[in-house]
């Protein structure tokens, strides 16, 4: 079977810990539930990615070089 999260063209997903996530939403003064959401079963997804975490998702950008977007991982 085919991983497809190591597909070069597939960003990078991080789950993030609590304390992280705290200040990402302090820093947008969003709740977690205001976030996109990602459906648990992307296989882009990590392995450890669980219902109810927020994944950092980090993309190659032309203009920024970097583009970092956070998802709610939904059922």
């Amino acid at each position: 079977m085919v991983d497809v999260s190591q597909h070069e063209l597939v960003p990078e997903h991080t789950v993030l810990d609590e304390e992280t996530l705290d200040g990402v939403l302090a820093d947008y003064d969003i709740d977690r539930t205001e976030l996109p959401k990602i459906k648990y079963k992307d296989p882009a997804l990590p392995d450890n990615a669980e219902i109810g975490d927020v994944v950092e998702i980090v993309r190659d950008s032309r203009t920024t070089d970097e583009a970092v977007v956070y998802r709610l991982v939904i059922e």
